[in-house]
């Protein structure tokens, strides 16, 4: 398995610098695995729907990593229909300590999800084959801190499933584009059902793209016992 290049290295962290997010060389090299494979992989199936590893890593990896520096380091993570890896596995890499569990209903790509595990040597993680919506005992009955999807289903879906899976205390973390705060007007039942805030709410942008993104990450009142 090949390394990652000087300027891709330069790249992870020139982009992730002014979030306060730094990356060791086992981080780096960890990510370089997970980009090469994907790489091999897409040329077989389209596991992403973009055609090169830099548009990847400016639209994909990097907003995947955005909301870590707000993660807790411990405890337990669900990434709800995790496809090739995205927010999941880079979230795993910037915080090894978190106990992951990924759920996928196909399976070609949780084939990918499992070799990347093994070949990135990654810890503390699990692959379930399931859907949210139909979970049937698959997921940590004392529920989880941290629960993340990248383009399942609109926010108001997405928090009516994840929801009530969180801890007291725990974060939903959604990516959304241009339109968050509509997403938010329409999340405002399921929000207050399930005893939600609005914890942080980041608006960015990825390089070579004019389109904004926005971050939004939601708590859970209480504490956790």
């Amino acid at each position: 398995m090949s390394k990652p290049n000087k300027r891709e290295v330069e790249k992870f962290r020139s982009l992730l610098n002014r979030f306060g997010l730094k990356l060791s060389w086992d981080q780096t090299h960890k990510l370089g695995i997970f980009l090469d494979e994907l790489e091999e992989w897409s040329k077989k199936f389209n596991l992403t729907g973009l055609a090169s590893r830099q548009s990847i890593i400016n639209e994909l990896l990097i907003d995947s990593m955005m909301p870590t520096s707000f993660m807790p380091g411990n405890g337990n993570l669900l990434d709800i229909g995790s496809g090739a890896g995205f927010p999941a596995i880079p979230i795993k890499i910037c915080k090894p300590s978190l106990q992951c569990q990924l759920m996928e209903p196909n399976s070609k790509k949780i084939s990918f999800l499992k070799q990347i595990i093994r070949l990135a040597e990654l810890e503390k993680i699990d692959v379930i084959k399931g859907r949210i919506e139909d979970e049937d005992g698959l997921l940590h009955p004392e529920g989880y801190d941290v629960i993340t999807s990248r383009g399942l289903a609109p926010l108001p879906q997405f928090l009516t499933w994840g929801a009530p899976h969180l801890t007291p205390g725990g974060l939903i973390v959604a990516f959304l584009g241009s339109q968050s705060k509509e997403a938010l007007k329409k999340s405002a039942d399921v929000i207050r059902k399930n005893n939600l805030f609005l914890f942080k709410s980041i608006s960015y942008s990825l390089s070579g793209k004019s389109s904004e993104r926005n971050l939004l990450i939601l708590k859970r009142r209480g504490n956790k016992t």
